[in-house]
């Protein structure tokens, strides 16, 4: 198994967030010679510091331990996709094609049935989206407009914008998205 560096990790992710160490020390109360240490590979950081230092980060803990060098982490083969459960009552999922969330983007497939919709109200959430319909013919309502959109046609939803998708189709539509800032 390979040496996974947690200091580099922990630098990568407050460079990403635009933050300095005395900021970080600050919102995780650690001081900054020590996080300095734990980023250069000279402390060890306990599984506490690693919680606080996660969640002022606003990364899961697991991010930490992943080997993203490892090529083989890169690779998401078809019957191995994370399933994200949205919570309502339709019975679809989105699958993850992204092998985890610590890049700035994320790539999604949803799958929607003849005249299913993703939520009964528009939702919205922080990162900005494009999305392609592989197949079939969805209606998108985003904020006051509604879209419809067949095989090959795509769509730019901006952060924080109201939406949700509809299979209008007689066949199951296929959606594949690319979300940045990862936000499943």
């Amino acid at each position: 198994m390979a040496k996974i560096d947690i200091g580099s990790k922990i630098l990568q992710y407050r460079r990403q967030k635009g933050y300095t160490i005395k900021e970080l020390a600050k919102k995780t109360k650690l001081t900054s010679s020590m996080l300095s240490q734990i980023e250069r590979g000279n402390a060890n950081p306990s599984i506490n510091s690693l919680r606080i230092i996660a969640k002022a980060l606003d990364v899961p803990l697991v991010n930490f331990f992943e080997d993203e060098d490892n090529v083989e982490n890169l690779v998401v083969r078809a019957d191995q996709r994370k399933k994200l459960m949205m919570p309502s009552n339709h019975g679809f999922v989105y699958e993850s094609l992204s092998p985890n969330l610590s890049g700035k983007i994320q790539m999604v497939l949803l799958r929607l049935n003849p005249g299913e919709e993703t939520t009964e109200s528009l939702m919205s959430h922080e990162g900005e989206e494009a999305a392609l319909v592989l197949e079939g013919k969805a209606k998108i309502y985003l904020e006051d407009g509604v879209f419809e959109l067949e095989s090959g046609d795509s769509i730019r939803i901006p952060p924080g914008k109201p939406h949700k998708w509809e299979n209008i189709d007689n066949i199951i539509v296929t959606v594949v998205f690319a979300i940045s800032p990862p936000s499943f």
